[in-house]
């Protein structure tokens, strides 16, 4: 069993955003992404199978999606979606994401 406090693990940057590896198995991955106000995760996919979760721990910004659309994205809030499907995060203030793939890519 792995205990980890992400709160006190990633912290943040004004430089870029910072992603802290939570767990990486065949089964799935789990990552931690924290953001400044402004900072993203540039709407991109990935050309395998599989799967995404993006969910809001705490802040606010946006889920980018293809076509330019977006959707909000506060505490609590999460999409999945085919990880083929483009997918970003832009944040409008502090923000901490966990995503999970799967499987891992």
């Amino acid at each position: 069993m792995k205990h980890l406090n992400i709160i006190e693990s990633n912290d943040f940057s004004d430089k870029a955003f910072k992603r802290l590896l939570i767990h990486d198995s065949p089964y799935f991955k789990i990552l931690n992404f924290n953001f400044q106000a402004g900072q993203e995760l540039p709407l991109h996919a990935h050309d395998i199978e599989g799967e995404v979760s993006i969910l809001v721990l705490e802040g606010q910004g946006e889920f980018l999606l293809a076509d330019n659309q977006t959707l909000p994205a506060r505490a609590g809030d999460m999409v999945v979606c085919e990880i083929a499907e483009p997918h970003g995060v832009r944040a409008e203030t502090a923000m901490r994401i966990v995503v999970t793939i799967a499987p891992p890519i």
